[in-house]
């Protein structure tokens, strides 16, 4: 009876537990599909690992119950069809959901190998970091990282933001992190202080990525009194050469520091201040800007307006770039000013000086005061080499005693405002090198320095709502500065 009832028992069993051979093909199909999915593939083909060895044999049971802790149950075929749900295979099967067994011999999970897989665990990580010298290419850095031709080929297809690799310059640092097999797994190219291009490994690929930081800005603002140049009264005051020269750009058009600057003239700017981790990088815009000239008060607000066009006007909205600049040299001294009768230097004669000399090194280049088209161009007389620009059809602009022109600057080519046309010389009747400019309206010459020159365009209305709240905290944080300033001054005078 013992033999019956242990013989009824796995009779039981095996209806219960053993598929039928539908289900067992189903079985011997989902584990060939798991074999499959989980081959770790490298970049360079050298090895495939089946992971095959770490996973229980599909078919694999769990062991047989004593046949004393069995309690035998009526078994109709109805009750064992009941207890039978049909197998279920999906599109894509997840390691983790197959059940495994552990034992002493199987100590790893499927979670485990699902994650090393997809990634290394970034403490495996071996990172070093190379230089880049002068005539480095991708190849000699990716040599002296001991690194493959076949992961730089890779690397450099990894997409379109890869592309930044072709840029790379001396001074400038790769970061390069291998595995423990020594394959490359990431690249961090630091393009610039807020950009860094990541490559990361994608099992058998490599995808790239460009992260962007932001910075922390904060409004600050500095302010000068000219006693010698407006570069020194800059520096004291902790604008950088570049400020200083955007500040005299802003202004540019009313006020040629070539010659209007004068001691006592002051500024006051409010700009930004760019940081990361606490920390000041840069300088950003400048916000809003003052100059003090003369016994005259120019203002300027920076604005940009819906469709992205960023300009500087005064507090009305009129923009502060004219027609025409004061200057064609930056921060030059003027030898010659404009004069109806004078000695000339070589004829020793008196002539009129119907222009303006500006006394420069040799190269300094020579900007267009306007937009226009170059009529001619070429040795004239004693201007030496000269060119001439017609700015619609009342204007006209000379500049003489070139040294060269820019190749740029052709006869009937257009110019633009602020375009280089030339470098200072000294052709033709000239002492030493200096550039003449003359200012001709409907043919009749009128000093540069002082002509009354065309108005300037107005900001849409649509856009005058929307510009007055940018100015108005701006323009009354000038306000504040000033007083402020005049009251330190003040004090310091008594």
């Amino acid at each position: 009876m013992a033999m019956l009832g242990y013989a009824s028992v796995l009779t039981i069993i095996s209806l219960v537990f053993l598929p039928d051979d539908s289900e067992a093909k189903k079985t011997v199909a989902v584990d060939a599909m798991v074999e499959s999915e989980l081959t770790l593939s490298f970049a360079d083909n050298s090895r495939q690992q089946p992971v095959q060895d770490v996973l229980p044999a599909a078919n694999t049971r769990s062991p047989l119950p004593e046949a004393s802790d069995i309690t035998i149950q009526p078994a109709t075929t109805a009750t064992v069809e009941a207890n039978i749900q049909p197998a279920v295979i999906p599109d894509v099967i997840k390691v983790a959901a197959l059940p495994v067994s552990h034992s002493d011999k199987d100590p790893v999970a499927i979670e485990e190998i699902t994650a090393a897989v997809e990634a290394i665990d970034p403490s495996a990580l071996s990172w070093q970091t190379i230089k880049v010298k002068s005539g480095d290419s991708m190849a000699r850095i990716f040599k002296r990282a001991e690194l493959s031709a076949s992961e730089l080929h890779a690397i450099l297809k990894s997409g379109s933001k890869a592309k930044k690799l072709r840029n790379i310059h001396p001074g400038q640092k790769l970061r390069f992190a291998t595995g423990p097999n020594g394959q490359l797994e990431q690249l961090q190219y630091k393009i610039n202080e807020i950009t860094t291009l990541e490559i990361k490994r994608a099992q058998s690929s490599y995808q790239s990525r460009l992260i962007t930081r932001n910075y922390e800005t904060r409004i600050t603002h500095a302010a000068g009194t000219i006693h010698h140049s407006l570069f020194l009264a800059g520096m004291e005051a902790g604008l950088t050469d570049s400020m200083t020269m955007d500040l005299a750009g802003i202004f540019g058009w009313d006020i040629d520091f070539a010659l209007d600057i004068r001691s006592g003239d002051r500024f006051v700017v409010v700009y930004e201040e760019k940081y990361l981790d606490g920390r000041k990088v840069r300088n950003g815009n400048i916000l809003a800007a003052e100059f003090f000239n003369n016994n005259k008060t120019y203002r300027s607000i920076r604005y940009t307006d819906a469709n992205g066009n960023t300009g500087f006007y005064d507090a009305d909205g009129r923009s502060m770039r004219k027609a025409f600049l004061r200057t064609p040299v930056d921060f030059s001294r003027i030898s010659s000013r404009f004069s109806s009768g004078r000695k000339h230097p070589v004829l020793n004669r008196i002539r009129a000086h119907k222009g303006v000399d500006y006394a420069a090194s040799r190269g300094t280049p020579i900007r267009a005061t306007g937009d226009g088209k170059i009529i001619y161009r070429g040795r004239k007389g004693g201007y030496g080499k000269a060119v001439i620009i017609r700015h619609g059809s009342r204007y006209t602009t000379l500049y003489a005693h070139m040294n060269n022109y820019n190749r740029k600057a052709r006869l009937g080519s257009r110019v633009k405002q602020g375009q280089v046309i030339g470098y200072v010389g000294s052709s033709g009747l000239a002492t030493g090198p200096h550039l003449h400019y003359e200012f001709r309206l409907n043919g009749v010459h009128r000093n540069p320095l002082t002509v009354r020159l065309p108005k300037s365009a107005s900001l849409a209305k649509k856009y005058l709502p929307d510009f007055k709240q940018t100015a108005d905290p701006l323009l009354s944080r000038l306000d504040t500065l000033n007083r402020t300033l005049l009251a330190m001054s003040g004090q310091e005078n008594k």
